[in-house]
């Protein structure tokens, strides 16, 4: 039953919408024919054009490449609000469910999997987290020693949660629809490893100086051996000249070495010696590898693949690239040096989620 305030606020709002149409509509025919021309210019006949500047125009296609970060956040943070929503919704289903089968109330139910489970910390529980973290946290142990003891209920809250849940979602099927957050990652005519046909396909970002990337490399080779038929693997140059001075002739070097069919060999080597990647280095490492030397040292010379490796550059930043390295697995991002259990957790989704 909706409540005598209820259908006052309601009222009370159409009658101010009203008023606002009626006064709209007053003041517009009071207006002079000359204002009323200039308050509504008349539509472009092309929806894709969004302005004109003398006789040139601006389209949408090209204001959404100019503010493509832009979007790809706001996308991003639409989806996360989405997941996040759709999360609380199972949770609180499941309680209820949960609750009912077992002839409690939610709140109950709370006490017994989440309150009962937690325990306060004991004083060596408090101090080996200090000596783990003290490099972090740069206080004194008697100043902090109540905040370590709430995060670790903390955590102890969020494990049982997390528990329950899980046994909730099995125990009751849930199955979510809601596609994870992707992108559109070009993977064709990249240096790439693995079947064409795989269903998944990761792409790779990356620079042959960061340190960081050179830890991803034995990930992904495990990643091959234990997919060899599901995953595809491409690479994609993303050198950081601003911090890694020799990463930009790397990435050229990798791909003067594809020109020869040895792209993956050179790859290898420049991993394997981050430290070795001046234009001479570079040089002997194609030597070792037994590449033609002319055509190699031609190649490096001329900058001529400087172009690839700018459009690389430039697609890795419009899909939300902004350190290395950083992995598309079937256009879902995992940013930075995962482990492989991260990997491979995401791998099974896709492969989860192929017909």
């Amino acid at each position: 039953m909706v409540s005598q305030s209820s259908w006052i606020r309601r009222w009370a709002t159409v009658a101010f919408s009203l008023l606002l149409l009626v006064g709209g509509l007053a003041l517009w025919r009071l207006a002079e024919p000359e204002v009323r021309a200039a308050a509504a210019p008349p539509a472009s006949p092309d929806p894709d054009v969004y302005a004109t500047v003398g006789e040139e125009t601006i389209t949408r296609s090209e204001v959404e490449a100019a503010v493509a970060g832009d979007l790809l956040k706001i996308a991003q943070e639409r989806h996360t609000a989405l997941q996040k929503g759709l999360e609380g919704l199972i949770a609180d289903r499941l309680a209820t469910m949960e609750a009912a089968a077992r002839g409690i109330s939610v709140e109950e139910l709370y006490a017994e999997e989440i309150v009962a489970k937690v325990n306060q910390p004991s004083d060596e529980e408090v101090d080996a987290f200090y000596e783990a973290n003290k490099a972090q946290i740069r206080q004194p142990k008697n100043e902090i020693s109540d905040q370590i003891k709430r995060f670790l209920v903390q955590q102890q809250q969020q494990s049982a949660v997390n528990n329950m849940l899980d046994s909730l979602k099995a125990k009751y099927a849930v199955k979510s629809h809601l596609e994870p957050f992707r992108v559109e990652v070009e993977s064709e005519g990249f240096p790439a490893l693995g079947p064409a046909s795989a269903p998944v396909t990761i792409v790779e970002f990356s620079d042959f100086e960061c340190p960081y990337c050179s830890r991803i490399v034995p990930t992904l080779e495990q990643v091959r051996e234990n997919y060899p038929d599901q995953v595809r693997v491409v690479f994609r140059q993303f050198p950081l000249t601003g911090i890694h001075p020799n990463a930009m002739k790397a990435a050229m070097a990798s791909l003067c070495a594809h020109e020869q069919g040895k792209f993956w060999e050179m790859h290898d080597s420049m991993f394997d010696e981050q430290r070795a990647l001046a234009v001479d280095q570079l040089k002997e490492k194609a030597a070792g590898l037994e590449l033609d030397a002319e055509s190699f040292n031609q190649c490096l010379d001329s900058d001529r693949h400087a172009e690839a490796v700018r459009q690389d550059l430039e697609a890795g930043t419009a899909v939300g690239v902004s350190s290395t390295p950083a992995l598309f697995v079937n256009g879902r991002l995992i940013s930075g040096a995962q482990p492989y259990e991260n990997i491979a957790a995401v791998i099974d989704d896709e492969l989860a989620r192929t017909p």
